[in-house]
């Protein structure tokens, strides 16, 4: 799961990326609404963390921008401002939460956990695959009640896949959804990545569509 921080205060931007990073999502952060409303043209997101009080282009045109693009990644957006009116802006511009500063990071986190449930159409806190089971809260995976040890970033693309069965993600995507702009991407690691989740589960949980990337098959 890959998260874009838009946050110009230094501290709690830098702060985000480590609490973001240690519960296993991929996290990439900018400090600007133009560079932000650049990269959600271009990039792929699975939610958006929006400060409203941004440089060169405020949270609420950001925000503005990827609805009129028919963008439909979740966004929370954060602001120091209470105001009633304020809330009323962000929601009606198309934000789906809203946390004022200061706040919780485990609040943060539950909120983040929340609107990636929704944006996948489960009502369940935990994510179930035939005889595999997922609980993104303590991001641990079973299969017939048996745990099985995933690397941080084989367990963000378990989840990625599973979330959407029936869906085919191309290489580029998955890519992008794993590593973040300062991360080094080896040719082979996705395949890497995809030989050991077969192999920890089973072999026909991953399916290539050849000349395409890589599905779970719906049930």
């Amino acid at each position: 799961m890959r998260i874009l921080v838009v946050e110009d205060d230094e501290s709690l931007g830098s702060g985000l990326c480590t609490a973001l990073g240690q519960d296993g999502y991929t996290v990439d952060w900018l400090k600007d609404g133009l560079h932000a409303s650049q990269a959600l043209q271009s990039e792929h997101f699975d939610l958006v963390i929006l400060d409203v009080g941004l440089p060169r282009m405020d949270g609420f045109s950001v925000l503005k921008n990827m609805r009129l693009l028919k963008s439909e990644i979740p966004v929370l957006v954060l602001t120091a401002r209470d105001a009633i009116e304020d809330r009323i802006t962000g929601l009606d511009a198309g934000a789906d939460d809203y946390l004022v500063k200061p706040f919780e990071v485990d609040e943060l986190k539950a909120r983040v956990r929340a609107l990636i449930r929704r944006a996948s159409g489960r009502a369940s806190a935990h994510i179930e695959y035939k005889n595999i089971r997922i609980e993104p809260n303590a991001q641990q995976v079973f299969m017939e009640d048996k745990e099985v040890t995933l690397t941080r970033r084989e367990y963000s693309l378990l989840v990625e896949l599973v979330s959407h069965p029936g869906h085919v993600f191309t290489r580029d995507v998955l890519q992008q959804l794993l590593y973040g702009w300062g991360d080094d991407v080896e040719s082979n690691t996705l395949e890497v990545h995809i030989h050991h989740i077969r192999k920890k589960l089973f072999s026909g949980l991953v399916r290539t569509v050849r000349g395409v990337g890589y599905i779970v098959d719906a049930e």
